[in-house]
């Protein structure tokens, strides 16, 4: 979808975007036809072809950067598919508290592998094991998750393509928390973790740091792992419902 994709261009809104789609204009191989000519409503011409020029050397590159501020949170979900193998999955707890130390765990999961940074043995590796990214997947991430790492780590620049799933779940009309959308899309979870939520990872990190329990630690870390795990599947249900429900009647063509 993202070669499909005008949306990113200075000036050309959805509107625009669809009338270039109208006229055949599906991808920016397309626009990059000699002689071809496409109406991109308002938008000034010198700058949608620097800009699809420049979107054709970056994708081939892998240079995430170049998409991030044009894609924004809203359309961000159109890079899934082309930054997937450079995608991680990613969920904070906390031990309540809303400073930077309060962070106590974060989950990683790339589609094959699982890591959980715990604090007072590995969080401080997070600005390093991110470096390697180049999308990150969240729910909710841009209104907790991604502020509690900036504060724990005020000097880490995230650069990444950041598809927030809270509310591009939303557009689809999946709504509620994170375990309320699992159990619409029948995504069920392990018996260790089941019925667990937000308190109850606070009381298991109390409950780890005060008596040493790493039966307690173990099963936050349990806790973690479904979080970031289901994600991916969420990510492919919304990333395929958008793509149908825009470019589904030209996608043929």
């Amino acid at each position: 979808m993202l070669e499909n994709s005008f949306i990113h261009v200075p000036g050309i809104a959805q509107a625009a975007e669809r009338l270039l789609w109208e006229q055949g204009c599906f991808s920016w191989s397309h626009y990059k036809v000699p002689g071809a000519k496409y109406s991109c409503g308002s938008a000034d011409s010198d700058t949608v072809k620097r800009v699809v020029d420049g979107s054709i050397k970056a994708l081939a590159s892998g240079r995430h950067q170049y998409f991030r501020k044009g894609l924004g949170l809203a359309e961000a979900w159109r890079a899934f598919p082309d930054f997937r193998s450079k995608c991680v999955y990613l969920d904070i707890e906390t031990d309540g508290g809303q400073r930077g130390d309060s962070v106590t765990t974060i989950g990683l999961y790339d589609g094959q592998d699982f890591k959980c940074l715990i604090k007072g043995i590995d969080l401080g590796n997070f600005p390093d094991v991110i470096s390697h990214y180049s999308m990150i997947v969240t729910f909710f991430g841009a209104g907790f998750d991604l502020p509690m790492l900036q504060k724990c780590f005020p000097l880490l620049r995230l650069d990444q393509i950041h598809l927030d799933l809270c509310p591009t779940l939303r557009r689809i009309g999946l709504r509620g928390g994170l375990k309320s959308i699992e159990r619409q899309m029948g995504i069920a979870r392990g018996d260790d973790t089941d019925g667990l939520g937000g308190q109850d990872a606070i009381r298991l990190w109390r409950r780890y740091k005060t008596l040493q329990d790493e039966a307690a630690l173990a099963q936050l870390v349990a806790y973690n792992r479904e979080d970031v795990v289901n994600l991916e599947r969420l990510a492919c249900h919304a990333y395929d419902t958008l793509k149908r429900e825009l470019f589904g009647s030209f996608d043929a063509r």
